[in-house]
Order: C-alpha cells, then sequence, then structure tokens
C-alpha cells in the first residue's frame, strides 16, 4: 500500500478568496465590492473592500510575517508621522483555505507613483526627507531588524556578480558601476543604535494625487538597523535637481547618504536583472536608479 499524504491546495488569491474571508472573519463588512488593485508589487496582492477598506494578502513565503509585523508597528508609529500611512483595522487569521495572517486597513486614496508619476518632486523631496526624520525619532526599542538595516557592504558578492553581468551589455557602465561600488565599500559603516527605517521606498509604496505625495504604503520592510537604505529613493524617485532638497531635509551624515547611494547602486543592478521578464515595471525602476546612482558624483 502507498501512504497517502493530504497536502492543503492554496486557493487563488482572488476576490472569491476575499470575499469568503470577509464573510468569515468580518460579517459586518460582508456583501461589500471586492476588486483587485493593480500593482507591481512582488510580496502581497491587494484588494479595494467597499470605498474604506482594503485588504492585503501575502502571497510570497518570505512576505508571511509582514502582516503581523504591521498589526503591531503601524498604530504605534502612525501618530509620529508626517504623512499617512496604513492603519489596521482588522486582524485576519488562515482560513477558507488560506494558510496565512493577513490584514484589512483603511483606505488610502491616490495612485501608486508607478502608475501616475509624481511630477512635483520638490514637494516630494521635502516630505519624504522629514518622513525619514521622524521614522528615526521613534523609539525603536523592541523593534524587528529590518531586512535592508544591515550594512550594505554585505552585499559585496552579489553586487559584484550583478555588475560582472552588466558587463556583458556595457563595459563602460560595468567599469563606472566597479568604481562606484569600490568607493561604497570605503565608507564607514553606520555606528549609531538601531532606528526606524521603512526599508522599501520605491515609487509603488508612494502615493500622490494631482501629481503631489500624498501617503507612504507597504511597510513590509519595516524595521530597525541602518537608516542608510532609506536613502535610496533619492535615486528610485528623485532628479539630480531635487536629490539636495531631501538630503537637506533629511539630515543624514555623508556617511550615511554614500551608503545610500550604495543601496541604490546595488538594489538597481540587481533587481533589473532579476526582474527583468518577470516583472518589468519593477525592472525599469531599477534600472533607473543604478542609472542615476552611478551619474551622481560621490
Amino acid at each position: 500500500m502507498t501512504a497517502s499524504v493530504d497536502r492543503m491546495t492554496v486557493p487563488a488569491l482572488d476576490t472569491a478568496l476575499v470575499e469568503r474571508l470577509i464573510a468569515a472573519q468580518f460579517p459586518a463588512w460582508a456583501g461589500l465590492p471586492v476588486r483587485e488593485v493593480d500593482s507591481a508589487g512582488t510580496d502581497n496582492v491587494m484588494f479595494r473592500l467597499g470605498d474604506e477598506y482594503a485588504v492585503r494578502l501575502p502571497k510570497a513565503d518570505w512576505a508571511v510575517g509582514q502582516a503581523e509585523k504591521e498589526q503591531k508597528w503601524l498604530p504605534r508609529l502612525a501618530p509620529h508621522l508626517p504623512l499617512p500611512v496604513p492603519v489596521p483595522v482588522g486582524r485576519g487569521v488562515p482560513g477558507e483555505g488560506y494558510d496565512r495572517p493577513w490584514s484589512v486597513f483603511a483606505w488610502l486614496d491616490g495612485d501608486d507613483a508607478y502608475n501616475a508619476p509624481i511630477t512635483d518632486l520638490a514637494h516630494a523631496a521635502v516630505e519624504l526627507g522629514r518622513f525619514g526624520v521622524a521614522l528615526r525619532e521613534a523609539g525603536a526599542a523592541g523593534g524587528p531588524a529590518s531586512w535592508r538595516g544591515g550594512p550594505v557592504s554585505g552585499r559585496d558578492a552579489e553586487t559584484r556578480e550583478a555588475v560582472r553581468v552588466l558587463g556583458a551589455d556595457d563595459p563602460a557602465a560595468a567599469r563606472a558601476a566597479t568604481a562606484a561600488w569600490e568607493a561604497v565599500l570605503r565608507v564607514p559603516e553606520w555606528d549609531g543604535e538601531p532606528v526606524w527605517l521603512h526599508g522599501d521606498l520605491l515609487p509603488g509604496n508612494l502615493l500622490g494625487r494631482a501629481g503631489r505625495l500624498t501617503a507612504v504604503i507597504d511597510f513590509g520592510g519595516l524595521g530597525t538597523g541602518d537608516p542608510a537604505a532609506d536613502m535610496m529613493c533619492a535615486w528610485t524617485l528623485l532628479t539630480a535637481g531635487t536629490r539636495p532638497l531631501f538630503r537637506e531635509a533629511a539630515g543624514v551624515d555623508g556617511a550615511t547618504w554614500a551608503r545610500g547611494r550604495g543601496w541604490a547602486l546595488s538594489w538597481g543592478l540587481m533587481t533589473e536583472q532579476y526582474y527583468r521578464v518577470e516583472n518589468p515595471v519593477l525592472a525599469a525602476v531599477a534600472r533607473r536608479t543604478f542609472t542615476e546612482a552611478l551619474a551622481d558624483p560621490p
């Protein structure tokens, strides 16, 4: 006799699943219309629930712990931040064949900056700089380590491999990337106490209306460590003319700024190569990021 093992069949992450989860766990919201939100995100699937709520379901294995982290820390941090952020209003648990924690948030109106680019970049630069200051000043005791809170030098081997791959198509860019990366490795590492950082300030995690930044979303990378990774938005979003506004508002020292440029270079190179087929929107942002980082003088 051949033994058999029962395995849970993970259901499709679609509106039907969300409707079942809401009906089972939040019956007061049952019957509200559910529609999927278009997103280039890689960790979660987002659905709008009626006009007032958003449902967020982890789709990647590495994102499973994000819901519980956001449930715990966002209510504590939100009152201290100068931009609106998602506030959880419901804690979902595994059910209906879906085996992961999930969340319901208050809906934040606006379009993500992938789909509707922010045009008032001077305003965004100042607001994002202030946002970073507020995060760093919030008490970080007991906070989890961010996935990008460690030293950027820890990405040396992966970054050099990405530069090698780049060299097959663009030798000149690879030489410039090698010189820029070597400069990053000479920068002093963070020696302060761990501070809060968002960890993923990409255009898809920024909301805007009429071309102006209005909110910051997706705190899956929230955690503590070196704030340098939150400097990446200077190259993922901003321009040479608006980066100085961000740097002044962020109030960081030269070493932190240089490590942030290193994060932009490393993340951009690696992400562009990894997602160029699977997620061309994210790959385009990544290419823009490392191109901007290379164009900036150290």
